[in-house]
């Protein structure tokens, strides 16, 4: 196979042109092609009014070797790369003891079914419940404004991803190329085949449901175990070797090799940890509140004449700023024609985060306006990593109350917010948020070092996208759970760095960021795990 890229054609490009520009490129005829496929398309909008897709193409032509050889001082021509997945272990026929996975996100579901395709036929531990149950309780805050601290968009199957744009892309290093492993499982699954090939690839909440019940199935098809309602409440580790897990039931799971996929949000379980003596340490996360925007602006601006193209969907973007006190203010979870949504996991606290379906066909843009937090910021040390948990729980009671102690979320106007006076009434932009939006003053909602450095960046991300600080745009806070304000740190061997047989994986432990990331974190560890089970059995 060769592999073509950097191939442009415009947006509006008839299909038979793509087939046309292939042979032009390589200066054959349509008889020497004897098959391609796309493996990327992507589209320039550095200058919306010429709009042109970007192509990587995988091909398959007669005499391959005099091709390659012809254009061999391209670097748009290579041979392509073997992106299939190859499976590092298979089970012994008897193993000792199952390997365990706590929590079932995006990274959690990969490691088991990793370990589950292996032939490990995994115990997966998840706190909350299954999709469709956890489903009701999450429109039962949206709608009626009764949380269920266990079962939210936090925690239960399919993890925070489920309730999200369902994004796949990622800025990740991917050397052996499993996110096309992560791709594939979910077209598998069922999600649309087009995420194998565009740039920005996303699934939308709706589909995602489904997607999971199928992966889960498949699980159980080889032999493993999914067990809902199953909160690991302490660690049983003996001379620095994980021995066995105390569950909330009362039940004490033994095990030795457990991965810990426990999203962001679990603060109990880091609280477990840090009491067990896991070797934790704080890292650098952001907060900050959601904006919402026309999303017709947002297309005009970034797309210019062809917003509402059909292959190219509804706008995002992508902004930062360097405010003058040194704060990085920056677009975070940008979910083009979607919602922001009440996603607490605790009791009488407010946190926003974004959502879309596939159509991304709602009438508002909305996206994270977020500043980097560090620890020094929210007194971190040594003996109390977990500082971090703290700050972003006392921004979210202060939201709690800001919003009238009703899960309301607390909004602002963006030019009442630059301006600094509490806003009234709305404008043309109508918010999303469920359970509703009360309007107040966003100014004690976050640490005036965040005020100072987003009423700097909202008027000057204007000079980047024409209308993002219209004075009717909505703020709506507060965004804590961008990322995990820990890290469980691990090894080479993706172990912790104190105890055996934990290991460390996903958003939780401070190593992924999105779906496709933590998938591919998931990938990995159970790797690490499986041929560390496969060594202790040889010994």
């Amino acid at each position: 196979m060769i592999r073509i890229t950097e191939l442009r054609l415009p947006v509006n490009h008839a299909p038979e042109e793509l087939e046309e520009a292939i042979l032009k490129r390589l200066s054959i005829s349509s008889k020497d092609l004897v098959e391609f496929t796309v493996f990327k398309r992507s589209h320039d909008a550095r200058k919306n009014s010429a709009l042109s897709f970007i192509y990587t193409i995988d091909l398959s032509i007669k005499d391959e070797d005099k091709i390659l050889k012809k254009w061999g001082h391209d670097p748009h021509v290579r041979p392509s790369p073997d992106t299939s997945y190859h499976y590092v272990a298979k089970a012994p026929a008897e193993l000792k003891k199952r390997p365990v996975v706590i929590g079932f996100g995006p990274c959690g579901i990969f490691a088991a079914l990793l370990l589950a395709q292996m032939g490990f036929k995994p115990i997966v531990l998840e706190r909350g419940k299954q999709v469709r149950e956890r489903t009701q309780d999450t429109w039962g805050l949206w709608r009626k404004k009764i949380l269920n601290p266990e079962s939210n968009v936090q925690f239960g199957e399919g993890g925070a991803g489920t309730f999200s744009d369902g994004k796949l892309y990622s800025q990740i290093k991917d050397p052996k190329f499993y996110g096309r492993k992560v791709i594939h499982e979910f077209i598998k699954a069922g999600a649309p085949e087009e995420i194998a090939y565009v740039a920005k690839p996303h699934i939308g909440t709706f589909r995602l449901v489904g997607m999971v019940e199928k992966i889960r199935q498949e699980i159980i098809d080889l032999g493993g175990e999914i067990r809902f309602q199953q909160k690991v409440t302490s660690f049983d580790i003996q001379d620095g070797q994980l021995k066995a897990l105390h569950l909330e039931s009362g039940e004490v799971l033994e095990a030795d090799h457990v991965v810990l996929a426990l999203g962001h949000s679990a603060r109990d379980t880091f609280q477990a940890l840090h009491q067990a003596g896991v070797y934790i340490e704080p890292k650098p996360f952001s907060v900050g509140f959601r904006i919402e925007h026309p999303q017709s602006l947002i297309d005009k601006a970034r797309l210019g004449p062809h917003a509402g193209h059909p292959l190219i969907g509804a706008a995002d973007y992508k902004l930062v700023h360097h405010a003058k006190n040194g704060r990085a203010v920056y677009s975070f979870c940008m979910c083009p024609g979607g919602t922001v949504v009440a996603a607490t996991s605790e009791e009488n606290r407010v946190v926003t985060n974004g959502m879309s379906q596939y159509s991304r066909n709602e009438r508002n843009a909305n996206a994270g306006i977020v500043v980097n937090v560090d620890p020094s910021d929210y007194g971190a040390s040594a003996d109390n990593p977990l500082a971090g948990i703290d700050f972003q729980r006392a921004l979210e009671s202060k939201a709690f109350e800001l919003g009238g102690k009703t899960y309301e979320a607390p909004g602002q106007l963006v030019g009442d917010f630059v301006a600094g006076r509490p806003s009234s009434e709305f404008g043309r932009v109508i918010p999303s948020y469920k359970p509703g939006v009360h309007l107040t003053d966003l100014a004690e909602a976050l640490p005036s070092f965040a005020i100072e450095a987003m009423r700097e960046a909202l008027p000057a991300f204007e000079k980047q996208i024409k209308g993002f600080s219209m004075p009717d745009a909505v703020l709506t806070g507060v965004e804590t759970r961008t990322s995990s304000p820990i890290r469980i740190t691990r090894g080479t061997n993706y172990q912790s760095l104190n105890v055996k047989g934990l290991y460390p994986a996903g958003e939780g432990a401070g190593y992924a960021g999105g779906i496709l990331s933590a998938g591919v974190d998931g990938i990995k560890v159970a790797e690490a795990l499986a041929l560390s089970i496969l060594k202790q059995q040889a010994n």
